[in-house]
């Protein structure tokens, strides 16, 4: 396991367990980083409460229940701000979690069908608090960019975290 994943995730773990809370995970081009972080980490049946790879829309629609049609009525498109929440808030709700995190982007090495440059990733967390930000890494290393998705995602739910306890 990557360290720097390691250490959000096990700083992501604690916040959990201390507060009692859940979470699930919908990522993307991260391609299961994100999940794998959370599950290295002991004792993650207490806050871990699921994930998906939704990589496709096939996936999205068998996983989390968000058609094309719901997508296109959104007037929202994948790879973005607004497509990251959706699946955030989604994920949350299918699992029943306290907090939904997800990911969306193009790892590389090209772009993705809707010109977003290789490197480029939306990520939400849907929870006490909300948060949606997007990363443009200007790499096209496929696998050094899953690896920073996934920690971008890791400190966004952590940051996400600290700010809710911080307002409670």
């Amino acid at each position: 396991m990557n360290p720097e994943l390691l250490r959000l995730a096990e700083a992501c773990a604690d916040r959990l367990r201390a507060r009692g809370e859940t979470v699930a995970v919908a990522e993307s081009s991260a391609g299961g980083l994100i999940a794998a972080a959370l599950l290295a980490v002991p004792g993650a049946s207490r806050y871990f409460l699921g994930g998906a790879v939704v990589y496709t829309g096939q996936a999205r629609k068998a996983l989390l229940g968000i058609t094309q049609k719901d997508i296109d009525a959104a007037g929202i498109r994948s790879s973005s701000e607004p497509y990251a929440a959706r699946l955030a808030d989604r994920v949350r709700t299918v699992h029943e979690a306290d907090w939904g995190l997800a990911e969306t982007g193009a790892a590389g090495p090209t772009g993705n069908r809707y010109g977003d440059a290789a490197g480029h990733t939306c990520i939400a967390v849907n929870g006490p608090t909300h948060a949606v930000t997007t990363l443009e890494t200007g790499d096209d290393d496929r696998a050094n960019n899953m690896v920073r998705f996934a920690a971008a995602a890791l400190a966004e739910l952590l940051h996400a975290l600290d700010t809710s306890s911080a307002a409670a």
